[in-house]
């Protein structure tokens, strides 16, 4: 069987957490940033979860992550 290449953006853009879900950053904090409040700009900085509709799409995109 043959190997299945990795998307090279998508390696960069996820990780896997220690239960095996995906993690992401948030979209929305590289510029024009001084519209967005102080709040706004604080929680971007946090990563989240793949939405599970989205897994399944990530996962072949980068299928040896898990």
């Amino acid at each position: 069987m043959f190997k299945i290449k990795t998307h090279s953006g998508s390696k960069k853009r996820f990780k896997v957490s220690s239960k095996g879900k995906i993690i992401r950053a948030h979209a929305n904090k590289n510029h024009i940033l001084s519209k967005k409040s102080r709040k706004r700009k604080r929680g971007l900085r946090q990563t989240t979860l793949v939405d599970k509709t989205n897994v399944s799409q990530v996962a072949r995109l980068v299928p040896y992550m898990f």
